[in-house]
């Protein structure tokens, strides 16, 4: 992405006694770029993301936020920062308008300016004809809209959402992450932690991945695959006939078969093997399809880290 990172973590490191949570990690996030965090629990990405908030202090390196550093000028990177926590809080017996009218005083907003960004931010989320309701009468999911405008109401520069859609269904979850996208589309560079790798895989243009507090990939799922999957050819074959993966799996250049159901295989390639696939399978068995799969960050992830304990072993 173009543009100076708004987002800088130079050899970030956080120890806990003989314990270290994020060891030397380095990541850089541009304006209007979205990257996704990943990684099992306890790998190092929450322990990140209150380091680049000024939640907790660094033990070594250092991070860049906004212009600012978090541990120095805490108000503000929160000032251009817009953070949605897995658990939105809300004063439950006040209305919509009356807790983002407390947020936006606290952010040093002008009454009219609180005004006029309430109002666009309801309109983005779908809260507008809520607006003077009760929080406490909320769903969750639309506890996490109102989250939304919250920090849609600062035009952050930098907005850090931390497992955004885990109480959505999945229509809010779509409309949801197409509000992400809306922050794209500000020029707000978006860090998104999820476990739901499908939904990250959707809106993110980068993603890194998180192993024993350090990030162990960085980069868009496509260069991922090329490098966890074998090269990132990952073709699927249709076809009938008899032991068909070990079939596939003879021919020279295939890394991997992984039967998908019926009579569909799922092949990673060193190259591009259709034509020779097709050759060596159609004098035997009915060819019924063979073309290219999108790589999937479901297969990177798994696959990353069923190597990465067979490595520890």
């Amino acid at each position: 992405m173009a543009g100076e990172a708004v987002i800088r973590a130079e050899q970030l490191t956080k120890q806990y006694g003989a314990k270290t949570a994020v060891d030397h990690i380095d990541l850089d996030v541009s304006p209007g770029e979205i990257v996704g965090i990943l990684g099992p629990n306890g790998s190092g990405k929450t322990t990140t993301i209150l380091m680049l908030l000024g939640l907790t202090e660094p033990t070594s390196g250092r991070a860049v936020v906004a212009g600012f550093d978090p541990l120095r000028d805490p108000l503000e990177v929160k000032r251009r920062v817009g953070y949605l926590p897995d658990q939105v809080g809300f004063y439950e017996s006040l209305s919509a308008r009356d807790n983002l009218t407390y947020t936006g005083r606290l952010a040093g907003l002008s009454r009219r300016e609180i005004d006029t960004r309430f109002t666009e931010a309801l309109a983005r989320v779908g809260l507008s004809d809520v607006e003077r309701a009760r929080v406490g009468t909320f769903s969750q999911g639309m506890k996490q809209r109102l989250g939304l405008a919250e920090v849609l109401m600062k035009r952050p520069t930098v907005a850090i959402l931390d497992e955004p859609t885990t109480a959505l269904d999945p229509h809010s979850t779509q409309e949801f992450l197409a509000m992400i996208r809306g922050l794209k589309a500000d020029g707000t560079a978006v860090l998104l932690s999820s476990h739901h790798l499908d939904q990250v895989q959707s809106v993110c243009d980068r993603v890194a991945l998180f192993n024993q507090g350090r990030i162990a990939l960085n980069g868009s799922v496509t260069e991922l695959a090329g490098r966890v999957l074998g090269g990132g050819h990952v073709i699927d074959v249709e076809a009938v006939g008899p032991d068909m993966a070990n079939r596939i799996a003879s021919i020279p250049g295939v890394v991997r078969v992984q039967p998908l159901g019926g009579n569909r295989h799922r092949i990673d390639c060193q190259s591009d093997l259709r034509a020779e696939i097709a050759r060596r399978l159609a004098p035997e068995v009915e060819l019924l399809g063979i073309h290219f799969a999108a790589p999937s960050l479901n297969e990177v992830y798994n696959r990353y880290f069923e190597e990465a304990l067979r490595a520890a072993e």
